[in-house]
């Protein structure tokens, strides 16, 4: 439990992780997009996300995709659920930037 709240502890990893979970699935240029950060930053927070088993990653193709752990426990989920709702403002910021992406990859 500590793991999981020291690595969400990071702003721009608590706002991966919740639109990750809201969408199901990103891949990195998606993040970038939507977030505004570098390729670099992001993926090195993403790395770290991985590192503490709360996202997974695929390769598909040229796209690496993430989603969440499927073995989280039920507290996680129901934390990260309430977590969306209390930034909703953000996450929806997030979701128009991914709107207006051009040339999403297709999962």
């Amino acid at each position: 439990m500590v793991q999981f709240f020291k690595c969400l502890a990071d702003e721009t990893r608590m706002n991966i992780t919740l639109l990750v979970h809201q969408q199901r699935e990103l891949c990195v240029c998606e993040l970038v997009a939507a977030m505004g950060g570098s390729q670099p930053k992001i993926s090195r927070h993403l790395a770290q996300l991985r590192n503490c088993n709360i996202l997974i990653d695929e390769r598909r193709g040229q796209w690496v995709f993430y989603s969440m752990h499927p073995a989280l426990p039920d507290w996680v989920t129901s934390i990260l659920e309430q977590a969306c709702d209390a930034q909703i403002d953000v996450l929806g910021k997030y979701q128009q930037q991914l709107k207006t992406m051009k040339n999403r990859p297709v999962c």
